[in-house]
């Protein structure tokens, strides 16, 4: 589950250095743009922890779960980028965390 936070705070930080690439990015500006590559970095180390979640755990339990990163953005993005929160979006984070309790409950342990 914390492979999702990471995901979240990466898909932030993405944002963060591609907002800051303007609007005609270079190579060497992709480059030097931290906020971009503190995001790919986190993106990686997230990566290595969902392959060792998967070597214990169910790919049908485990790959649904990865959908709570949308949760974690959409909490992120009305934090850090103050965007609107609306009866949608908070409809659609509860279906999420219902969808996903619902199939964690049908793991087998």
């Amino acid at each position: 589950m914390i492979f999702t936070l990471i995901s979240a705070i990466a898909q932030a930080w993405l944002k963060t250095g591609a907002t800051a690439l303007g609007a005609h990015p270079t190579l060497l500006g992709i480059l030097y743009d931290y906020p971009l590559i503190l995001g790919l970095s986190l993106y990686g180390v997230g990566t290595v922890l969902m392959v060792l979640a998967l070597r214990h755990g169910e790919l049908s339990v485990l790959w649904p779960v990865i959908s709570l990163s949308y949760v974690w953005v959409t909490v992120i993005a009305v934090v850090w980028f103050h965007e609107p929160m609306n009866v949608p979006k908070v409809a659609g984070v509860a279906v999420i965390i219902f969808g996903v309790a619902i199939l964690g409950r049908g793991a087998h342990k």
